[in-house]
């Protein structure tokens, strides 16, 4: 059974969420909260496993909340998936820098919704379709010293990561073993000081060095 909370203002879009995620019968609703505070006081206290969380709050905003969740020492710390109306959102990238696993826009379909769920449950990240690249895009500049830290191979293995591409798929374009690209990608995260691979997109693109 998957605990998902909900964190949004708007009481109407929280109702609806919960009804929806009460339908399903592999998952349990674990509660709202209506600004950012007590959403933080709800990932401690409900102890739920994924948190849609909404960028826009009163009292702390679901940036700062998701900031505050993941400076928790508590485990386990909820999957954070943040919402918001608007694709072109310079937020959405804070939340990503934050610490959320992805993000999903207000106007998707249940369907979709559910299955970001279900996917950041299990380990993964979610990005609202079609958004990423105008969102990124809006936001690039060129900074290609941003990876000098970087090896020719880690630098290489970053842009196809940056892309979307997966671990398998980038170790059949460079020529490297799955398990190589993996020690690429874990070495890339540390010396860039990211928490995960939609960390590595937001920078890439944050950063101009992806169109």
């Amino acid at each position: 059974m998957i605990r998902v909370a909900i964190a949004d203002d708007q009481p109407l879009f929280c109702t609806g969420l919960q009804m929806m995620i009460e339908s399903q019968p592999d998952l349990e609703f674990a509660g709202s909260a209506p600004d950012g505070l007590q959403a933080m006081h709800l990932a401690r206290s409900a102890r739920p496993d994924v948190l849609l969380m909404d960028i826009r709050m009163p009292v702390l905003d679901g940036i700062a909340a998701t900031e505050g969740i993941r400076r928790e020492n508590a485990e386990p710390l909820p999957r954070i998936v943040v919402l918001t109306t608007f694709e072109r959102d310079e937020a959405v990238a804070a939340a990503l820098r934050a610490g959320a696993d992805g993000f999903v826009l207000k106007d998707a379909t249940p369907e979709f919704i559910l299955a970001a769920i279900r996917t950041v449950h299990d380990g993964h990240s979610v990005i609202a379709p079609k958004a990423t690249t105008d969102l990124f895009r809006t936001l690039a500049r060129r900074r290609p010293e941003a990876i000098d830290a970087l090896s020719v191979r880690e630098k290489e293995v970053f842009l196809l990561a940056a892309r979307g591409l997966s671990n398998g798929e980038i170790g059949r374009t460079a020529f490297i073993s799955e398990a190589t690209v993996k020690s690429h990608v874990r070495s890339i995260l540390a010396k860039l000081r990211l928490a995960s691979r939609v960390q590595l997109v937001a920078f890439a693109y944050e950063n101009g060095l992806v169109r």
